[in-house]
């Protein structure tokens, strides 16, 4: 659905400056941006997906992945067309190639979205799958409805946004995951067809403005995971975002155009988990391997095993109130009665 847009400005000859992520595209009439969901027509800047579902799912929390964010809930997941990035490992890439006009696009208006996350038994919406920061009209608007309602709200990100977008997010937007790629600037250059920078800005100020963050870092052998990279991506966590950062490094597997790099062998996650661990992260955790240890939550403290998560299943017994049960040790984990204070 084709609605104007927000965060642009005019230029001269009908040319348009979109300033929505930091690509900061400048559009010629009649044609998109990298996103290739927002168009200039006639001088004009708009979104041609408001309300434009591509997928859409009730979705354990823990999926996103969000370990630390309403443990055991259920988030009502809606995803679009497009994407801002141009991954050649991307695993989601049906969609985020994907044009608006595609045929599987449903019409789901935000107050639709709220009573399907209710009629679902879902705690809250997310908006994920695709990169949600370019369905920025649709998302923002669902929010502020979905708030009202008494829902959490969460985006699942690569974190390509400017600032004064975000800002406009932060009041409404309770939690995000951001997918750090790499920790340098020729991965994102060659790979993404991106910056790091500007990743690493919006994980800050996310803080900062108060919004639950969690990061993913998706570990593909030979490209992103030399072990002083690691390092300085660990370095860089504690100093700027807090040891407490919950962080998720998950296992690559061949897709997209990097059919032909292998799996991520478990012995380089272990390592990457001690060197994370090392580093003093308090929280790491590894995705999509077998269940073990490296999925669950203990006390940083005591090492009480607080949370214990096999799969999407979780038992809590060992966490009480935000606190560990045995040493009452403070965990940083968000739980049901929690209320975002600007609202």
């Amino acid at each position: 659905m084709k609605r104007e847009a927000k965060f642009w400005e005019k230029l001269v000859d009908k040319k348009v400056q979109c300033h929505l992520c930091p690509h900061n595209c400048k559009i010629n009439d009649g044609k998109t941006g990298i996103c290739t969901v927002r168009k200039n027509e006639e001088g004009k800047l708009c979104t041609l997906i408001y309300g434009s579902c591509s997928s859409m799912a009730a979705d354990p929390i823990e999926k996103k992945p969000l370990y630390h964010f309403f443990p055991g809930t259920n988030a009502f997941s809606l995803g679009t067309v497009g994407c801002n990035f141009k991954c050649e490992h991307c695993q989601n890439y049906t969609i985020s190639t994907a044009t608006p006009d595609h045929f599987y696009i449903r019409e789901v208006m935000p107050d639709e979205a709220v009573l399907l996350a209710k009629q679902n038994s879902c705690r809250g919406i997310a908006w994920t799958y695709n990169e949600p920061t370019i369905w920025h009209e649709y998302s923002y608007d669902s929010m502020v409805l979905t708030k009202k309602h008494g829902l959490y709200t969460v985006y699942v990100t690569n974190g390509y946004i400017n600032e004064e977008p975000l800002k406009e997010l932060s009041k409404y937007l309770d939690a995000m995951n951001i997918d750090v790629k790499a920790f340098t600037e020729d991965f994102y250059k060659k790979i993404c067809k991106a910056k790091l920078e500007p990743v690493l800005q919006t994980c800050e100020l996310a803080k900062k403005l108060g919004i639950h963050i969690e990061l993913t870092y998706l570990v593909i052998p030979g490209y992103n995971d030399a072990t002083d990279e690691i390092k300085k991506f660990c370095s860089w966590i504690v100093d700027k975002l807090g040891a407490d950062t919950p962080v998720h490094f998950s296992r690559f597997h061949p897709d997209n155009k990097l059919i032909n790099v292998p799996m991520t062998p478990m012995k380089t996650l272990q390592k990457i988990f001690d060197v994370a661990k090392e580093s003093g992260i308090l929280y790491p955790y590894l995705g999509n391997v077998p269940h073990g240890d490296y999925e669950n939550t203990y006390c940083p403290s005591c090492g009480n095993l607080c949370i214990e998560r096999h799969g999407y299943s979780i038992d809590i017994g060992g966490f009480k109130d935000g606190k560990c049960s045995k040493c009452k040790g403070s965990i940083s984990i968000i739980l049901d009665n929690y209320k975002k204070q600007k609202i």
